[in-house]
């Protein structure tokens, strides 16, 4: 029979008081110190924002004058529509919208099926092609632009939305970024699982990578879409300017022999507004999927 001691007793028994835990002081409480530097770094990035409405709002001269004027003035409808007359925003917008939604959800779909692959799949010759597939982030765009375009004239793509489209379905910067996040944040035990269970490749895809790697294809949603909404030296060369994007729409309102700073910051401020919009949707999911990348497991 085993025996109790005193202290076994005191140990176990209900009124012992326990010993409290120490509560650090502000561990988890941002200081004034951070609050500071987050509104100085707010200040500093919407500042260009505000002083384009400001210009956007105002005419040349008043613009020209030193000390500029800080505030927004009352003209900012009038430039916006000389902008709207002077080029085709409304085409351009639209073709913008289309380019840079097919580019979005190609290149998260394809880069999210190649960077599965070469994080959880085994095939032969897997590392080579990933070293060439990242290779080719090295290798200056300008350099294939003369290929480029000969390709897309013998397909008779050229001045066609299809020519913007097409070279950027897949890009080798997402299948990198989807491998790795897809290495941190999906286990092997989960593939095994349905595995076992007897899922297909497509059904394991379908209900567990796409859900798992939901935040991380926001953030490349995000970075696409940006990247093909500001894309401007391929456009500029493969479309004409009776079916512009925003940028080459932009680059011609400006194009003439005294451009008004006015009006080009109106269509600008028009032309950024889809962008905000989206960050404004997906900000959510891209804080998610940045703090879920940046911790392993």
């Amino acid at each position: 029979m085993t025996t109790m001691t005193v202290r076994d007793a005191a140990a176990v028994s209900p009124l012992t008081p326990r010993p409290r835990r120490r509560r650090r002081r502000g561990g988890d409480h941002a200081g004034p110190v951070a609050y500071v530097l987050l509104v100085v770094t707010s200040f500093l990035f919407l500042a260009p924002f505000y002083y384009m409405i400001v210009a956007a709002s105002r005419p040349m001269s008043e613009m020209n004058q030193f000390p500029p004027p800080l505030t927004p003035g009352g003209g900012l409808w009038r430039n916006i529509l000389s902008a709207w007359d002077a080029q085709p925003l409304g085409l351009a917008i639209w073709n913008s919208l289309l380019v840079s939604s097919i580019i979005t959800v190609a290149t998260v779909l394809f880069c999210t099926l190649s960077g599965y692959a070469f994080a959880k799949q085994q095939f032969a010759g897997k590392k080579a092609l990933f070293a060439v597939t990242v290779g080719t982030m090295m290798i200056p765009p300008t350099l294939g632009i003369v290929p480029l375009y000969q390709v897309m004239a013998a397909l008779d793509l050229t001045g066609k939305l299809s020519a913007v489209v097409l070279p950027s379905l897949v890009t080798a910067f997402g299948v990198f970024f989807m491998r790795q996040y897809l290495i941190q944040t999906l286990p092997d035990e989960l593939i095994e699982a349905a595995r076992v269970d007897g899922a297909t490749s497509l059904r394991t895809v379908w209900s567990i990578v796409l859900p798992i790697a939901r935040p991380g294809m926001a953030v490349l949603a995000m970075l696409t879409f940006m990247a093909a909404w500001n894309d401007f030296f391929w456009p500029v060369i493969a479309l004409v300017s009776s079916n512009p994007t925003v940028q080459v729409a932009l680059k011609n309102l400006g194009s003439g022999y005294v451009p008004d700073q006015a009006i080009i910051m109106a269509g600008t401020l028009v032309g950024t507004l889809p962008v905000v919009v989206v960050f404004v949707l997906l900000g959510r999911q891209i804080v998610s999927g940045i703090m879920a990348g940046a911790v392993k497991g």
